[in-house]
């Protein structure tokens, strides 16, 4: 038996964890008094209890609305670097030995700051937190669907500009309904001809059509969520019978599909979490691993989604190994980069684990 306490000590990657949907609640009282930020309550509790009701309730508008909050709070750079430098600290608390973490530069220009002081003060936090912890990590810069597609062309030249100091993505997130994917397609045009990577929402709150366009026509190296695919596929539980040329194509060309249980239940993607297709795409060979996505809103970390899996799956200590060098080999750093974690820090401390538990699987 895989308990909490072994699912706390392993490894971990993190490759889809929001900004503004993992701030600490005492950091938002704390900003928000600083800024003169009215708040649905002043008290820790109240107000997390309200962050989360829409996680609860599966109520997709309720899930968004504390965001309008959270970004209200982030529009100086020291408010910015403290979330970012918080982020790092969290997530390497539970011994995550590599994130991504993203966020939409457009929304923390309220107050006057231009785009570059945002990214840059976010990458100071970031950078912060990598010297207080060790854990390396990448920032992934997001274009919002229900922009202007000059808007997502400038995110993604800010994107390609700041490669160099710590970004290592571009991304487009939102609402997929009525805001396809491909409106955007200079901006993923401009990226691809600069060589540098790509994920995408998709599939969560659209079907296959939205995963297709993701990816034949804006060129994904990932795609966010990804839950949908299952319409592409004739199942028998979790077993498949035959599949449609996109599944084929994303398993064949092991294209990262990053999942998030909780998430997916509290919006409503998937219907709770025994349906949720992570173990058919798990079992049939896909290329997946958790992620927490908002772990603020959805009320988990990557501890709690790994222990999700092995409640609801009957995940291994192996699995847990495998979906972790899965999201490994699918970060946006250099292949030498990934190496040197999969075997010295994944591997080993995997190893470790098994060792110090006793666990022969």
């Amino acid at each position: 038996m895989i308990t909490k306490e072994i699912i706390q000590q392993v490894p971990k990657v993190e490759l889809h964890d929001h900004l503004d949907g993992g701030l600490r609640v005492q950091t938002i009282l704390e900003l928000a008094k600083q800024q003169d930020v009215k708040l649905p309550s002043d008290d820790p509790q109240k107000l997390h209890d309200w962050i989360i009701r829409g996680c609860k309730q599966k109520s997709l508008s309720l899930y968004l609305e504390p965001f309008a909050i959270t970004t209200k709070v982030m529009q100086t750079k020291e408010a910015l670097r403290r979330v970012a430098f918080e982020a790092v600290e969290d997530l390497a608390s539970e011994h995550v030995c590599y994130a991504e973490i993203r966020f939409a530069p457009i929304l923390h220009t309220n107050q006057g700051l231009s785009l570059e002081e945002v990214v840059q003060s976010v990458l100071d936090g970031l950078q912060w937190g990598t010297r207080q912890t060790g854990m390396p990590v990448g920032l992934i810069l997001c274009a919002m669907r229900n922009q202007s597609p000059a808007v997502s062309h400038t995110i993604a030249e800010l994107a390609v500009a700041f490669a160099d100091r710590g970004v290592v993505g571009f991304d487009l997130a939102g609402d997929e309904m009525g805001y396809p994917a491909k409106k955007h397609l200079e901006a993923f045009q401009f990226i691809r001809n600069k060589n540098f990577n790509i994920t995408i929402h998709a599939g969560e709150a659209f079907g296959v059509e939205s995963i297709w366009q993701a990816i034949q026509v804006c060129g994904a190296h990932r795609i966010g969520h990804g839950t949908r695919l299952v319409e592409d596929m004739s199942l028998d539980g979790t077993r498949i019978e035959e599949m449609g040329s996109l599944a084929n194509f994303i398993l064949d060309r092991r294209i990262p599909l990053e999942m998030c249980l909780t998430s997916n239940v509290g919006t409503g993607a998937a219907k709770d979490y025994a349906s949720h297709p992570f173990p058919i795409f798990y079992r049939n060979k896909f290329r997946v691993f958790l992620c927490s996505d908002n772990r603020l809103m959805s009320d988990t970390t990557l501890t709690k989604e790994m222990e999700l899996a092995v409640q609801y799956y009957n995940l291994t200590i192996r699995d847990l190994e495998k979906i972790t060098i899965n999201a490994m080999k699918s970060a946006f750093i250099h292949h030498d980069q990934k190496l040197e974690l999969i075997y010295n820090v994944i591997k080993k401390g995997y190893s470790s684990i098994r060792d110090k538990y006793g666990i022969l699987d």
